[in-house]
């Protein structure tokens, strides 16, 4: 999964700024699931607490925000850092019982 985040990662940082909206918000509720909306705001539930949120709104021309891609994509580095550490966690565990 770490692996599918990071292409997702390299895909918005080469977008220079252009995602449309439509684009985000499919890759936002591939890994975040669904959302709810608030006017013209799509929130997304985080696996944890706090910052980086999600909050998307459409611009005009049916883009994104570049602030909100930015967004999504620390919160894309955070959702990869924690599954690589579970990862981890997971391997550490699997090692300990072999021996």
């Amino acid at each position: 999964m770490a692996n599918i985040i990071s292409n997702r990662i390299a895909e918005l940082l080469g977008s220079e700024g252009k995602v449309r909206f439509s684009h985000l918000l499919k890759i936002c509720e591939q890994f975040f699931g669904n959302y709810r909306i608030s006017g013209s705001h799509h929130i997304f539930k985080t696996p944890w607490e706090g910052d980086p949120r999600i909050n998307l709104q459409k611009e005009k021309g049916n883009y994104a925000k570049p602030y909100q891609v930015k967004q999504v994509i620390r919160a894309l580095r955070k959702l990869r850092d924690i599954e690589r550490d579970n990862k981890d966690e997971k391997d550490d565990e699997k090692t300990k019982r072999q021996r």
